[in-house]
């Protein structure tokens, strides 16, 4: 089977052309694949599948062979990828994804590909439909939750898939191995959860560690750092735009007042291809 692997911001994943369809178990696929021990390793699967919606198709699992619904960095790696292979003839197109379709943008320099914009859609604040439990109805702004017997104040977004974000003052004093997955699991979250734990350096500037669903300690999370300005923005800790500074590089992201969407720029680069046996 032919792959290629890419990255954005260290956030990596293995991509493959399936548009035959003849995959036939993708989960247990992506945990052999993305094991970083006797895989090729990476922090998901991602594949091509035909669409009778968009131009073409984005399925995602994780290392743990869950489907996710979406991927912020895997979708801007995918985009240059059917791009560059000439699978889109234009530099803006439609991707079906778990979380409906979404417009990504090829952004060129010189005539050379320097990044990906993505239409990442509206943020999604309902509690139900996140889904969250426990916290009523309505938005989850600043509302508190107790995980492994401490008081955390907490906001939740969905960006396609649930995310949990929590205002931290020093990343320094964070032991993400421990709050992580305690945090994930909740049952305040039905369909576990991905969480940020966040410092804002000032109205335009954010550090952003994450604990991904199904993946754990990840360098970034596109969709992640959408969650993240969101929930800045509404508990007035940012502008509408910032730059979000994660442990693999860095992304600006845009909350528009013109359409309420959220628009994601940064990074996709290819780190080598081979034939997986």
């Amino acid at each position: 089977m032919e792959f290629t692997k890419w990255q954005g911001c260290g956030n990596d994943f293995v991509l493959v052309d399936d548009r035959s369809e003849s995959i036939k178990d993708p989960a247990e696929l992506s945990r052999k694949m993305c094991d970083r021990h006797y895989g090729i390793g990476a922090d998901g699967l991602i594949i091509i599948r035909p669409s009778d919606k968009a131009d073409t198709r984005m399925r995602i699992y994780n290392t743990d062979g869950s489907e996710a619904e979406m991927c912020g960095n895997g979708i801007r790696c995918f985009a240059r990828w059917v791009y560059e292979l000439g699978l889109v003839p234009v530099e803006e197109f439609t991707v079906e994804t778990g979380a409906g379709i979404l417009v990504p943008k090829i952004i060129k320099e010189n005539g050379r590909i320097t990044g990906v914009r993505v239409d990442m859609g509206q943020p999604v604040l309902d509690a139900e439909k996140i889904p969250t439990k426990g916290f009523g109805t309505g938005r989850v702004v600043d509302k508190t939750i107790e995980v492994l017997g401490e008081t955390y104040h907490v906001t939740c977004v969905s960006m396609g898939n649930p995310h949990c974000v929590v205002l931290w003052d020093d990343l320094s004093t964070l032991d993400i191995e421990k709050l992580g997955p305690a945090f994930e699991n909740h049952p305040a979250f039905p369909n576990r959860v991905n969480t940020e734990f966040v410092s804002v350096r000032d109205k335009n500037h954010v550090r952003m560690r994450v604990w991904e669903r199904g993946a754990a300690v990840t360098m970034a999370c596109g969709t992640g750092a959408c969650a993240t300005l969101t929930a800045c923005v509404l508990n007035d800790r940012t502008e509408r735009q910032a730059e979000i500074e994660l442990d693999g590089g860095k992304l600006f992201i845009e909350w528009s007042e013109k359409d309420n969407h959220i628009y994601m720029t940064g990074p996709a680069e290819e780190v080598y291809k081979g034939t997986y046996i």
